[in-house]
């Protein structure tokens, strides 16, 4: 079964997800910038695309981005 919100089978084709891939080519700011811009552009999204399933992924970066950013100790 397909997970767009999780693993979307289309960022999973290589070796490493391209999510680890872009957290290793940025700097802590960069990616912090990466994860807060995609959860700014899903939750403007929603209504006008793909509903819940926007609403899910903006949940999932937001996680993605709590969680980065208490397992590297650096402040906003």
């Amino acid at each position: 079964m397909t997970d767009n919100v999780n693993h979307p089978s289309h960022y999973n084709t290589g070796k490493i997800e391209v999510i680890n891939y872009i957290k290793d080519k940025l700097t802590y700011d960069g990616f912090v910038g990466y994860l807060t811009g995609n959860i700014i552009k899903y939750i403007s999204r929603y209504q006008f695309k793909n509903g819940l399933e926007d609403l899910q992924k903006a949940e999932w970066y937001l996680k993605y981005l709590i969680d980065y950013i208490s397992n590297n100790k650096k402040d906003c």
